[in-house]
């Protein structure tokens, strides 16, 4: 059983974030952030590679880069969540489910009024 939290915000659909370490953060780092749309942690995570790349000898390098893909992967979907709350999300509910899909199943059958702002992908071609 994995656990998201849903995130939603008037006129949008809602957003799930599973809970828990997240690989892509661990290898893709600031690539994972702007993909799930996370630009100022996207940014932040670019700038601390670059002070790390610039200020540090060889063996501390590796060291910290290992330590911030390691946080990154603790992290990063809590960033993502605080950039869902900077761009006016609110936290709605706390999901239990095996999948996202079912996530949203969830999510819906306990808020139906959330239905409608939520077009399923196959519908937008």
């Amino acid at each position: 059983m994995k656990f998201w939290t849903a995130h939603i915000r008037a006129g949008r659909r809602p957003e799930l974030v599973r809970e828990g370490w997240s690989w892509g953060a661990f290898f893709f780092g600031a690539l994972w952030l702007l993909m799930q749309r996370a630009w100022i942690a996207a940014v932040l995570d670019l700038a601390l590679w670059v002070v790390i790349d610039v200020l540090t000898d060889d063996g501390t390098r590796l060291v910290l880069s290992v330590g911030l893909a390691i946080g990154q992967g603790l992290l990063g979907r809590d960033l993502v969540r605080w950039s869902l709350a900077r761009r006016g999300y609110t936290l709605a509910h706390v999901i239990a489910a095996r999948d996202d899909e079912a996530a949203l199943g969830r999510l819906l059958q306990g808020r139906p009024d959330l239905a409608h702002s939520f077009v399923p992908v196959g519908e937008l071609r």
